[in-house]
């Protein structure tokens, strides 16, 4: 490919001359340790190291053509500026590899909570009818049918294209977390349905402000192709505020919610039996769910609005939903032989936390056993809240540790008998090591009690502990085998 091509939409603040134009890539890099001969490398400035001091490697490695920020001069080869990396690297991503989304039905999930479940339970329903679906986030990305785990929620532009680029999949459904929007990872890419399932507090370490967050998900939805439809969650208030923004913006809106404007409306649900009354389009029909709680509820809709924009038939729908069981990770229930119950779910926010800990409780619970704890290096300003809901919703609450990160334990641990002290109560005690907290609480566990396991979800553990195992899922198994 050549230059000329591969800067095809991309803003240069330089001007280049016709043979630089003229050259022949053969690939494109941010990192230079990825470079050979005949790429691009493109200097990004990232919060740990900047790309741009290491311009001179990559050109040792064979770099023929450099694009950064910074006012550059003096290079062996020339030197593309841009107003902004980010943005130019997904860009140039997507005319490398042919514009790969071009031909495919692009769907973008964003949220706090529920993306996950709702992508699944996507791609469930569109399989089910004939539609071959690819899928990419947080726990896998799955291509042509072929699953490899996932670093990021959202990959970096340039993987994300070469995935697409691999993907012989009639549908894309994306994971697109508020980090990939801000740093530019879907630059070049616009969808045909852009989904809003909540927002809540969450990273606002990262963005400062719930108002910052929001605008940060907003961007999603300026990418709508021009023919595009938003699915939003509009019960919630920020899907509201959403909701306006785009009617006001002349974009298409198919909301679902409880509201009588909704456009998938629920009329009447039982968390406890999972099943619904919903209206659409002046007629009110059931939908039996195999999925417990309200955090379900709304997953189960944008899966079914967005289905249902798709062309396919109530009849068949309905018929698939009660067959989708849910996702690893994902409020995942385990029956034990003592007749306890035991729940890991992924829930690492506040809202989620008290969704879990709500639906457990309509279940019957006789009590409920908590073991969670807080992430290092991540928004502290959750920490009160998550354990504040603890303590009210359950029985016994035991606090653990999550991933370390950058964070020592002694500091963890201090930061969590402090928290016990000013926002618990006398229902909970700290027992560091993740292992032995779950097989305390498995072990204290009677009929009809539930064990919920919050914050990893699918996720294996960062760090060791007492037993040898290396997930929670994995550590139910080791304390159910070793009584």
């Amino acid at each position: 490919m050549k230059i000329r091509q591969l800067l095809q939409e991309i803003d240069l603040i330089n001007r280049l001359n016709s043979r630089t134009l003229e050259l022949d890539i053969q690939g494109i890099a941010d990192n230079s340790r990825d470079v050979e001969a005949g790429f691009v490398f493109v200097a990004i400035a990232g919060f740990k190291s900047d790309g741009h001091q290491y311009i001179e490697q990559a050109i040792e490695k064979g770099t023929l053509v450099v694009v950064g920020e910074q006012e550059i001069t003096g290079l062996s080869i020339p030197y593309l500026q841009v107003e902004n990396s980010r943005k130019a690297l997904g860009i140039m991503a997507r005319n490398f590899y042919g514009h790969p989304s071009k031909e495919k039905v692009m769907i973008g999930i964003t949220g706090t909570n529920g993306k996950t479940t709702t992508s699944y339970m996507l791609q469930h329903f569109l399989e089910n009818n004939g539609m071959t679906c690819a899928v990419i986030g947080t726990i896998q990305n799955v291509i042509n049918g072929q699953k490899t785990k996932s670093a990021n929620t959202t990959p970096s532009s340039l993987a994300l294209h070469k995935l697409l680029s691999l993907s012989r999949d009639e549908v894309i459904i994306m994971e697109v977390s508020s980090h990939g929007l801000a740093q530019h990872r879907l630059a070049g890419i616009t969808f045909d349905y852009s989904l809003f399932t909540n927002l809540h507090p969450e990273h606002l370490d990262y963005h400062g402000s719930m108002a910052e967050y929001f605008q940060t998900k907003l961007l999603m939805f300026h990418q709508l192709k021009a023919n595009g439809t938003a699915v939003v969650n509009a019960d919630n208030v920020w899907g509201r505020k959403l909701t306006e923004t785009l009617q006001r913006e002349g974009k298409s809106v198919y909301a679902i919610g409880r509201s009588s404007d909704c456009d998938l409306r629920v009329v009447y649900f039982t968390p406890t039996t999972s099943t619904m009354l919903v209206e659409e389009r002046n007629e009110t029909y059931q939908m039996d769910s195999a999925m417990n709680g309200m955090h379900n509820m709304y997953n189960t809709l944008m899966a079914y609005g967005t289905s249902r924009l798709l062309g396919i038939p109530k009849e068949k729908l309905l018929d698939s939903v009660p067959h989708f069981k849910g996702v690893e990770g994902r409020f995942e229930v385990s029956k034990l032989t003592n007749g306890s119950t035991v729940v890991v779910d992924y829930a690492h926010t506040p809202d989620a936390v008290s969704y879990c800990l709500e639906t457990v409780k309509l279940q019957g619970a006789k009590r409920i056993i908590h073991v969670f704890g807080f992430r290092g290096d991540r928004d502290p300003s959750k920490r009160s809240a998550m354990l504040s809901i603890s303590a009210e919703w359950s029985d016994r609450y035991i606090l653990t540790l999550d991933d370390l990160n950058t964070v020592s334990q002694i500091e963890m641990v201090d930061d969590l008998k402090r928290l016990n002290e000013t926002y618990g109560n006398e229902k909970g005690s700290i027992i560091p090591d993740r292992t032995v907290a779950i097989q305390k609480a498995i072990n204290e566990s009677k009929t009809g009690d539930w064990v919920v396991i919050t914050g990893k979800g699918h996720e294996n553990y960062q760090q060791s502990y007492q037993l040898p195992t290396i997930s929670d899922r994995e550590t139910i198994e080791f304390v159910i085998e070793s009584e």
